[in-house]
């Protein structure tokens, strides 16, 4: 195959496209999307402070990068979940590739916190994954507010928003389809989130972080075994490969069709969102859920110190 841009040998085939590309002009088509994602969803501006989620993967890596490369005042975000023999090793990648790139970083610490996600998987009697997102967001948010960010930058890639939205649609979860797309406004405590990767898939951004030599952490977590999203994703790779293009229209369509009916719906019928009266942060409920989860593991633990 020739590169659709220079005519070229192609490296990379990108059947939803009906195109290739060569080395040289991949990382350009790469940017093109991700310029038109911003533009089209008014995502930010160059003016605007932008707090961008890094876990060391290959997404966020290429995310930070390319929009640094775009001009964009980027500041990276780590967490270090307190994962023993594998949180380190993130974290270095993440530490390694910001400083090669004169990019400023923040880590939050888990454990400094009182919440290592070690401690979730013991105590905590719900799936870890599930628990681990609630609090990588509910602090991804209290950074970038406290912070005075305009926005949140997370690397979810089109692979990962047509997993969320098929596991939703299973369920039919009405909050979660009302506020499912590549911007979520700032409101009631909540700072804007916006993800500039919609439109590639994690074959694409593989690709990238490949040729422009990004050193990514690849390990998967220990404690990510069985999870859910992995299935919903080999089952769309397989429509994919059938039918190029699938992943787009699908969640495009969404966009498009689908997402301002569950809005509206969830506007009669959701929850008002009101502050802890603990932390402060947004919950529908007396108490936040963080809160709750954090009085519980403390209280789990010191009685199982106890019993020893």
């Amino acid at each position: 195959m020739k590169c659709s841009r220079c005519k070229k040998l192609a490296c990379v085939a990108l059947p939803s496209h009906n195109a290739g590309f060569c080395p040289e002009c991949f990382p350009l088509f790469f940017t093109r999307q991700v310029e038109t994602a911003i533009r089209r969803e008014k995502m930010f501006t160059l003016d605007e402070r932008i707090l961008v989620a890094l876990s060391g993967g290959k997404d966020s890596l290429a995310l930070m990068l390319e929009l640094k490369l775009q001009g964009y005042n980027v500041t990276g975000l780590h967490i270090d979940l307190g994962i023993p023999d594998s949180s380190w090793k993130a974290r270095k990648k993440v530490e390694d590739f910001c400083e090669k790139n004169e990019l400023q970083l923040q880590v939050f610490e888990m454990e400094k916190w009182g919440l290592p996600i070690c401690d979730v998987k013991e105590f905590v009697d719900r799936p870890v994954c599930a628990v681990c997102g609630k609090l990588k967001r509910h602090i991804f948010n209290k950074v970038a507010l406290e912070g005075g960010y305009d926005a949140l930058a997370t690397g979810h890639n089109l692979d990962d928003e047509v997993a969320r939205l098929f596991a939703n649609t299973l369920r039919w979860d009405t909050a979660y389809l009302s506020d499912q797309g590549p911007v979520l406004p700032a409101s009631g405590g909540f700072v804007r989130k916006v993800k500039p990767l919609f439109r590639l898939s994690e074959f694409e951004t593989a690709n990238y972080a490949f040729l422009k030599g990004i050193e990514i952490h690849s390990d998967p977590c220990p404690y990510s075994s069985g999870a859910s999203f992995t299935n919903h994703k080999q089952l769309w790779g397989e429509l994919e490969y059938r039918s190029p293009g699938q992943k787009f229209q699908f969640y495009n369509g969404f966009l498009q069709r689908g997402k301002q009916a569950f809005a509206a719906l969830e506007k009669e019928i959701g929850a008002d969102v009101k502050p802890c009266e603990e932390c402060g942060s947004p919950t529908s409920v007396g108490r936040c859920s963080i809160c709750r989860i954090k009085e519980s593991v403390a209280t789990k633990k010191a009685a199982a110190q106890a019993g020893k």
